[in-house]
């Protein structure tokens, strides 16, 4: 039985258990991993990154435009020797550089590049070295060409493999005193730098700055991780990125587990310079099992851990009075006819004391009534009051004890046995069942336990009272 117990209440904690899971993994899916809110955030990712690159790079034309007015970078332009127009372009830019670093505009982050350019678009000089004089961007980079054209400010992506750039660069048109376009001063920050504070600025999640280069698309700046984004760009999110480069508009895909959004970055050069690539995973928990699995399992261990426990302690309260009740049967079967049950338990003892009353009834032996000191324990009726007080043993002489003492054992029981079957006859009941073994035994077995009670021998008396056959236990001496 202990092991059934353990077993159905085993299966049930595990059912259970297994039902949890898939209920909370279906909730937490279906919470979790809802395409069409994944899409919408994977765009507004894409979105807000693409605007705090253009909120930087604005902040840095203003910047800029306020260096471009002062005296000191015209006097640059106006020197009258190349070399002289060089090492001062080169003073200026560290000047401007050490300005920015000093800046509250940035909080920290500067632009790594500072370049003072000419009408023409060559560069006069930059921060910290005298390299690259002469070098022609405005042939590299058209919005810097349409800019100094136009005397607007602006920004753009600088990323060129030949010309080892990669810096996300503003400039502002430098004018003389008649307002006509002499030159720009162009700052940039390095692209790895700036996507990686955007990327924490924002999302927090991985990015890619793409321009194209011919019919395919380069990956100009990576922040974040996302290896397997790089793939996607070039492959099954090709598309994507390029309609958002070409359209302007903002498109996302689910690409295997990853969700690959692409945003334009408007304004910067001809405005089809650059898409910020944005990625997230496909849901917002990234390993349900991992999530519930340890909980799930931890409390249907607990679980069945309890069942064991439970169950074993469960049978043995079952299983213990029922062995004692077999065993005690058992005996009756083998001849012990005096065997009788003393259980206490709360709930088998009630059926022991049945059995023993069936026992009684069957072997046709009245059930002894009486109480420590031998008198009857029933409740008197006022039929026979009197009588049931008179069986109180001291109300016997000592002459009667003595008699009762010494009758030999064998005289005693043989006597007691026709009194017995005398007394049922005259109230009519059937003894023809009641054998004298059988009685024998029984009440030899009565007058050990008596005797355990008494700390005396006890021997017993047949009497009729009313329409009931009594045997009477007598403490000797």
């Amino acid at each position: 039985m202990r092991t059934k117990i353990i077993a159905v209440n085993a299966v049930i904690v595990l059912l259970v258990g297994l039902l949890t899971f898939v209920l909370v993994r279906k909730a937490l899916d279906s919470a979790a991993g809802n395409p069409t809110q994944l899409m919408v955030e994977a765009k507004r990712d894409a979105q807000a990154a693409s605007a705090r690159l253009q909120l930087d790079g604005l902040r840095m034309e203003r910047w800029l435009a306020g260096k471009a007015s002062e005296p000191a970078t015209l006097e640059v332009l106006a020197k009258a020797s190349p070399v002289a127009r060089g090492d001062a372009a080169t003073n200026l830019c560290d000047a401007i550089l050490s300005a920015a670093k000093q800046s509250p505009v940035f909080a920290g982050a500067v632009p790594s590049l500072v370049v003072l350019i000419d009408a023409q678009g060559k560069s006069i000089g930059r921060n910290g070295t005298n390299i690259g004089r002469g070098e022609d961007y405005a042939a590299a980079y058209e919005g810097l060409k349409t800019a100094l054209a136009n005397g607007q400010s602006g920004s753009d992506a600088w990323a060129k493999a030949e010309r080892n750039d990669q810096y996300l660069a503003s400039y502002a048109p430098v004018r003389d005193a008649q307002g006509r376009v002499v030159g720009a001063i162009a700052a940039g920050f390095t692209l790895n730098d700036e996507l990686s504070r955007v990327s924490d600025a924002t999302t927090g999640r991985a990015l890619r700055l793409v321009t194209p280069q011919g019919n395919a698309l380069q990956i100009a700046a990576a922040a974040a991780g996302g290896e397997n984004i790089n793939t996607a760009i070039n492959g099954d999110a090709k598309d994507t990125v390029k309609n958002a480069l070409t359209a302007g508009r903002v498109g996302a895909q689910m690409v295997s587990d990853t969700i690959i959004a692409a945003a334009v970055l408007e304004g910067f050069g001809d405005g089809k310079r650059a898409v910020v690539v944005s990625a997230r995973p496909a849901s917002l928990i990234e390993n349900v099992n991992g999530l519930i699995l340890p909980g799930i399992f931890g409390v249907t261990l607990l679980g069945l851990v309890l069942v064991v426990v439970g169950g074993w302690l469960l049978g043995n309260y079952i299983t213990q009075p029922i062995a004692v009740l077999e065993e005690g049967l058992l005996a009756i079967l083998n001849g012990q006819a005096d065997k009788r049950f003393q259980l206490d338990h709360p709930d088998l003892g009630g059926l022991a004391f049945r059995i023993d009353q069936l026992l009684n009834q069957l072997m046709g032996i009245e059930e002894d009534t009486t109480d420590e000191e031998g008198r009857v324990s029933k409740a008197p009726t006022a039929s026979n009051f009197n009588d049931a007080m008179s069986v109180d043993e001291r109300q016997l002489d000592a002459g009667a004890l003595q008699q009762l003492a010494s009758e030999p054992a064998e005289q005693y029981y043989a006597r007691i046995y026709r009194e017995y079957i005398a007394a049922k006859r005259q109230l009519g009941e059937a003894v023809d069942h009641i054998t004298d073994q059988t009685f024998r035994q029984r009440i030899q077995g009565m007058e050990q336990e008596a005797s355990q009670k008494y700390g005396k021998p006890v021997r017993y008396r047949v009497q009729l009272r009313g329409r009931e056959v009594t045997l009477l236990a007598i403490p000797l001496g």
